[in-house]
């Protein structure tokens, strides 16, 4: 899963998120969050009531016996290893290849794909580098939510003016990105356009499977089995019961 976006004005999200993990989650052997848990993280050290409930659900799915991991995404970039110690979740660094799985299996936040956005990926470079992250955790609470607040403005009114192509994947990108991993399936969020993509490369199949947000009561994720991958929509049946349903599969 990826773009959960949780934050205390989605509680819809949070509910869907937290039944998602109380009840299919258990059934997995492993459960990968592929960026974007929180809608913004300014720091361990400034995880709220939302981030702490979050966490103990997580420590509950990983003492089931499901191996839970984490990668970052261009919201929660700063999140670290004290809150994934708590929430009993391993961090990785993208790419992250899928273990065991054949075809090879790749995956990532999916924005580091959009290379025609040029302003976000200047932005990505400078909030990726250690150093950065180093000087932006020593600074105050109070500092970080505001420089929080201010970024969001500013991404909210600059991406108002932009085609969505340039928001989207760069075709050579990918293509480039499928060959350096030796990958035939590459799984990624980021863009909110759940979808399965398939092609060829070098003359070779692949599938690029594209993850949805959890915004207005769904929910998207993927599951990988022996029978191969299916894209799923989350949401509630009549009866209140969490259901998933199978938008596409490969």
């Amino acid at each position: 899963m990826a773009d959960l976006h949780l934050e205390p004005g989605r509680p819809e999200s949070t509910r869907l998120f937290i039944d998602f993990l109380r009840g299919p989650v258990r059934r997995c052997r492993a459960l990968y969050i592929l960026g974007d848990l929180f809608e913004v993280w300014i720091g361990d050290d400034g995880a709220g009531a939302l981030a702490s409930e979050v966490a103990t659900e997580l420590r509950e799915v990983a003492a089931s016996g499901v191996e839970v991991y984490f990668l970052c995404g261009n919201r929660d970039f700063l999140l670290g290893d004290d809150y994934c110690r708590l929430a009993g979740m391993r961090r990785l660094e993208e790419p992250v290849m899928l273990p065991g799985a054949s075809p090879a299996t790749a995956m990532l936040h999916g924005d580091s794909l959009c290379t025609d956005d040029h302003d976000y990926q200047r932005f990505r470079a400078r909030v990726r580098d250690p150093a950065w992250q180093a000087r932006a955790l020593s600074r105050p609470l109070w500092w970080r939510r505001l420089l929080a607040r201010l970024a969001r403005r500013i991404s909210a009114y600059r991406n108002r003016g932009k085609p969505d192509r340039i928001m989207d994947v760069n075709a050579e990108t990918v293509t480039e990105t499928f060959r350096q991993l030796g990958a035939r399936r590459l799984i990624h969020g980021h863009t909110h356009r759940p979808a399965i993509h398939r092609g060829h490369i070098d003359q070779q199949p692949v599938a690029r499977i594209v993850l949805g947000d959890w915004h207005g009561g769904r929910g998207s994720a993927v599951r990988v089995d022996p029978d191969g991958v299916s894209l799923l929509e989350l949401g509630y049946g009549a009866a209140g019961e969490i259901e998933l349903s199978i938008r596409d599969r490969d």
